[in-house]
């Protein structure tokens, strides 16, 4: 039995791994935040808690509502991609009007600044349909195969997901020289502006 469990466990790990270390709209902000030293356990855990908490419903089947009420996602998809859209035009107008001294900020923050990551992060985790697709309905749906070890596997994704966010938050840090450098900061912006923009694109489209 515990042999099973650590089979399943492992095999929720590398599935909910494999779905979110593609570069997306929320692995580019926690990137971003990590490199700035800005609100990074904050961003972290709610990534990681919001995975947690969605899995969770997957894994208990609320993956099967939300099927039968696929005008949700429509809504969802809607403000999703028009938030992603207008994030992604606010870091295209870095890239193409810098502020002096932004690059070198990598260090320090403002209860404003906090409360501003916090609000993005939240918008850019629950108004993202493909977190649902991917935690409710995908990991949820794999998760059922595995009958009485299904929690087991929920418990290895949401470990997968909590590793994969910290390790993406705070090893950003890493790159702070890299980043002190105006040029470096202007390609980062660059990535996310055009990371957004596209996910909100498609968002709005398939919506």
């Amino acid at each position: 039995m515990t042999h099973g469990i650590i089979a399943a466990a492992l095999a929720g790990f590398g599935t909910g791994l494999s779905l979110i270390v593609a570069i997306g709209a929320q692995n580019a902000f926690v990137l971003r935040q990590g490199a700035r030293r800005h609100a990074v356990l904050a961003v972290v855990a709610i990534c990681a808690l919001s995975d947690a908490v969605l899995i969770a419903l997957g894994v208990a089947g609320v993956g099967a509502f939300v099927t039968a009420w696929p005008a949700a996602l429509t809504a969802v998809g809607l403000a999703g991609g028009t938030f992603l859209v207008c994030y992604g035009v606010l870091a295209a107008r870095r890239v193409l009007r810098p502020v002096p001294g932004a690059a070198l900020d990598t260090a320090g923050e403002t209860a404003a600044s906090r409360r501003r990551a916090v609000l993005t992060c939240l918008a850019m985790t629950w108004l993202n349909p493909h977190v649902y697709l991917d935690t409710v309905l995908l990991l949820g749906s794999l998760a059922a195969d595995r009958g009485d070890l299904r929690w087991a596997f929920g418990v290895g994704a949401g470990l997968a997901s909590l590793i994969w966010f910290a390790t993406l938050g705070y090893g950003a840090r890493l790159l702070g020289g890299v980043l002190s450098r105006p040029k470096a900061w202007r390609v980062l912006d660059g990535l996310v502006a055009a990371t957004m923009v596209t996910m909100g694109g498609m968002l709005l489209a398939r919506a």
